[in-house]
């Protein structure tokens, strides 16, 4: 009998295997959202055509399955584009940082990798990652027709009050959202990035109608109307500061 066959009989005898798996934490997703600040509205065809044939790609070829590209559904004084990531593994968020060596999207993106220093398509690029809360662990799809997006942003003044936000939507808010019609794509507590504490997520609609309708029924909730004054979780303990943006996606977007 080999090693490994008896340390698995052993552990199978005592029921210590049983007990370690059911220790083992739920997979959770990893949410990258990276924003780009383009240096004129102008430059935008260029990167969506990056983005389209040549990074997106590059990025499925290494496990990251689903990209997300969003644009602001009313323009900003400075034009920029969203784009969401989902790792399954922090694996590949550190093989993203290494794509500038594939071949192909080296050729495919050549347009906008190889723009001179006095034409920039972009001025910067901004990026945040998040982990799935307890509750909603993964990145799910968004219901079919689709075609309005809203990614909020809730800080917090400290790391415990960030914490509680994160325990008041896997205690009931979760469930509140779903009833409500408040489709949700992901819920990320952000582990680097800017505007720390924070919990972002990401909802889902056919349209400003079904928006609205949603968040007036999750208004007059009665779950909520009694969540939302618990002591402990009231904004005012646990909520400094909200950011709320309104996106659409591309046409090539896969979320």
């Amino acid at each position: 009998m080999t090693r490994s066959i008896f340390l698995k009989s052993t552990l199978a005898a005592t029921g210590l295997s049983a007990a370690a798996s059911a220790a083992e934490p739920a997979a959770r997703d990893y949410i990258e959202i990276r924003k780009y600040l383009l240096k004129s509205a102008d430059k935008q065809a260029l990167l969506e055509a990056y983005l389209r044939e040549a990074a997106i790609p590059a990025l499925n070829r290494i496990g990251v399955s689903h990209v997300g590209v969003f644009f602001p559904e009313q323009a900003e004084a400075t034009p920029v584009v969203y784009v969401v990531l989902r790792h399954a593994r922090l694996e590949t968020l550190a093989q993203s940082a290494d794509l500038l060596s594939d071949a192909a999207l080296q050729q495919a993106g050549a347009a906008y990798l190889d723009v001179k220093a006095a034409e920039p398509v972009v001025e910067r690029i901004e990026s945040w990652l998040t982990r799935g809360i307890d509750g909603l662990a993964t990145l799910q799809s968004a219901p079919k027709g689709s075609r309005l997006y809203q990614l909020r942003i809730y800080e917090s003044h400290s790391e415990k009050a960030a914490r509680k936000k994160l325990e008041m939507f896997t205690v009931g808010e979760l469930a509140i959202f779903a009833r409500c019609g408040l489709n949700a794509v992901f819920f990320g507590e952000t582990l680097v990035g800017p505007l720390m504490p924070n919990l972002t997520y990401l909802l889902a609609f056919a349209d400003t109608a079904a928006k609205d309708a949603a968040w007036n029924t999750f208004r007059a909730d009665p779950e909520w109307a009694k969540l939302k004054t618990t002591p402990g979780f009231t904004d005012k303990e646990i909520v400094s500061r909200i950011t709320n943006l309104l996106l659409v996606p591309a046409p090539f977007s896969q979320i």
